[in-house]
C-alpha cells in the first residue's frame, strides 16, 4: 500500500507508510539476521572493538534531527569497561558539540565500528551520557592524551552487520578511489557553505586545514 498523503514538503511520491507495506516489497530476513541482536558486549564484540580505528556516532536532539559523527583513533581506542558499559573519549574537534549537544539532550546514541580491510561492521545501540569520572577518562591514556571528557554508552543491543555495503563501495579497495585530481575539494567547498569565496583562495584554506590537522592530532597524543 502507497500513499503520496505524507510528502508535503518532500517533493516524493508513492510513500510507503506502513510496515506491512514495506513487507509487500521485502521478504522477511533469514533467521540468521532476525535473532543476531544481543544485548551485551560478548568477546566478539570486545575483540572486534579492540581492532576498531573508526566507529561513526549517530545521536539526534529532541526534534528528531539527526546528526553522524565520525571519531577515529588508534585501534582500541574505544575502551570496553564491562559487559554492557563502553566509552569514546572525545578528542580535538571543531567544537560544535552536535554529538555531545544531542546525548545530553536526549541519552540515545547509535554505533558503527569498522576495522580497515574488513567488510563487516558492528552495530551497537544504546543509552549514552557524557562524562568526567576520572576512572575513565584516566583509561585513555596509554594511547592518548586524558580526554576532557568521554561518551559513556550502556549498550542495549550489539549485532554485526553484512559486508555487502562495503564491497559494493570498494571502500577498503584502493584501485577503484577516485585519483588526487578527479576528488571534490573540501576546501571550496568549505569556502562556498561559509561565503568566503573572493575573500580567501581555496589553497590558503587548505593550507589551514592541514596546520589545524596536524596540530590537534599532536596534541592527542599522550606526551602532549
Amino acid at each position: 500500500m502507497t500513499t503520496t498523503a505524507s510528502t508535503a514538503g518532500l517533493g516524493f511520491g508513492d510513500v510507503i507508510t506502513s510496515v506491512e507495506g514495506l513487507r509487500q516489497i521485502y521478504k522477511e530476513p533469514h533467521k540468521l539476521a532476525a535473532n543476531k541482536a544481543v544485548d551485551h558486549l560478548d568477546q566478539g564484540c570486545r575483540d572486534f572493538i579492540a581492532l576498531s580505528t573508526m566507529v561513526l556516532v549517530g545521536t539526534a536532539d529532541p526534534d528528531g534531527r539527526q546528526d553522524v559523527s565520525p571519531r577515529g583513533g588508534p585501534a582500541g581506542f574505544v575502551r570496553v569497561l564491562d559487559d554492557h558499559r563502553l566509552a569514546i573519549p572525545d578528542l580535538n574537534g571543531n567544537n560544535r558539540l552536535d554529538s555531545l549537544q544531542n546525548v545530553v539532550a536526549t541519552g540515545e546514541i547509535a554505533l558503527l565500528f569498522l576495522i580497515p580491510g574488513l567488510g563487516e561492521t558492528l552495530r551497537a545501540n544504546g543509552e549514552a551520557c557524557i562524562t568526567t569520572d576520572p576512572a575513565v577518562l584516566d583509561a585513555f591514556t596509554d594511547q592518548l592524551r586524558r580526554p576532557a571528557t568521554a561518551i559513556g554508552v550502556r549498550v542495549r543491543e550489539a549485532y554485526i552487520h553484512c559486508a555487502k555495503s562495503l564491497r559494493r563501495a570498494g571502500l577498503w579497495q584502493p584501485d577503484s578511489w577516485p585519483g588526487a585530481d578527479n576528488r571534490p575539494s573540501p576546501a571550496k567547498i568549505l569556502l562556498r557553505h561559509t561565503g568566503g569565496e573572493g575573500k580567501v583562495t581555496a589553497e590558503q584554506v587548505e593550507a589551514g586545514l592541514e596546520d589545524a590537522y596536524v596540530r590537534d592530532l599532536a596534541a592527542d597524543r599522550p606526551d602532549a
